[in-house]
């Protein structure tokens, strides 16, 4: 990079609760799991604290609970370097969390309990505008209130500030509001939801991006866990190989991924290349248990690189 980026993250904190596990239960059977993790998480959070690790400057504008996850999320931020000044304690409401399965080959499945991100509102944002307009990029996620999501978008682009959308948990959205975004960035399963169509290898991400592109969308990047990712825009697709490794735990790679490639691209980097680093920093994040807590230091980034 050529420069220390400035990242503003709007968007969810959570608290991950992972358990792991042999096999999946079945509707109504009870098993025992191996092992259990409490984590920090939140897609938002999660994008910051890679960002944060890439070496950009991060900001944080988000709500909690006023329970006991709430300030622990808070210090969490602290102590490891974004600026959680925007990030708000909301009466009354508990946090969000996370329960997580993690199966023996890696696979994950996740239920989120939005609590007091689905209280993180236009208002808030319009209270952090001046934080907002220093940013040299903006990111969002879908696990807080989708007006929000919209509004900060229209925010973007009226003050020319780069917005990248990961629109995960995957949803039906409007993409007249998504063409506000620089890019978005879905995995196979969001970008169906996007699309209306399967998406399951490279040529059907390449079919989808370009299908979201004729719907007005500006960029398009599909992560494609171990087939890279693929990005699309007017001038056409080029398709970005995977950074091979043996995964332990998949969870959290989109996250390693939006928040790697923000601060690469946002540092100076170019398209490709952010790409490419961003897949290289996802792979490695799949190298250990949990979200944030897998993410590598920039320093571990660069050994890999090379």
């Amino acid at each position: 990079m050529n420069r220390e980026p400035h990242i503003v993250v709007v968007g969810s904190a959570n608290v991950d609760l992972t358990t792991f596990t042999d096999q999946f239960p079945r509707p109504g059977e009870t098993i025992f799991g191996r092992e259990f993790h409490l984590g920090f998480g939140g897609k938002g959070a999660n994008q910051a604290v890679a960002a944060r690790l890439c070496g950009a400057r991060v900001s944080m504008v988000a709500r909690v609970g006023d329970d006991l996850f709430g300030e622990a999320t808070i210090r969490n931020f602290t102590a490891r370097g974004v600026d959680a000044s925007r990030v708000l304690i909301t009466p009354g409401v508990s946090s969000g969390v996370a329960p997580i399965f993690v199966d023996s080959a890696g696979q994950n499945r996740i239920l989120v309990v939005k609590g007091a991100n689905d209280r993180l509102l236009p208002a808030d944002v319009d209270a952090a505008a001046d934080l907002l307009r220093e940013a040299d990029c903006l990111v969002l996620q879908l696990e807080i209130p989708i007006e929000t999501v919209y509004y900060t978008l229209s925010f973007a682009r009226r003050h020319g500030i780069r917005a990248i959308l990961n629109p995960a948990p995957g949803q039906a959205l409007d993409l007249a509001q998504l063409a506000n975004a620089d890019y978005v960035i879905p995995n196979e399963t969001e970008a169906e939801v996007l699309g209306g169509m399967p998406v399951r290898n490279v040529d059907e991400a390449r079919a989808c991006a370009a299908h979201l592109l004729d719907g007005g969308l500006r960029r398009v990047i599909v992560t494609l866990g171990a087939n890279g990712a693929l990005c699309a825009g007017a001038e056409g697709s080029r398709h970005v190989p995977a950074h091979t490794v043996q995964p332990v735990d998949t969870t959290g790679a989109g996250d390693a991924f939006i928040g790697s490639f923000a601060c690469f691209l946002s540092g100076g980097c170019d398209e490709y290349e952010a790409i490419a680093r961003a897949n290289v920093y996802a792979a490695l994040s799949t190298l250990s248990v949990g979200t944030q807590m897998s993410f590598v230091t920039l320093e571990r980034f660069q050994e890999v690189l090379g």
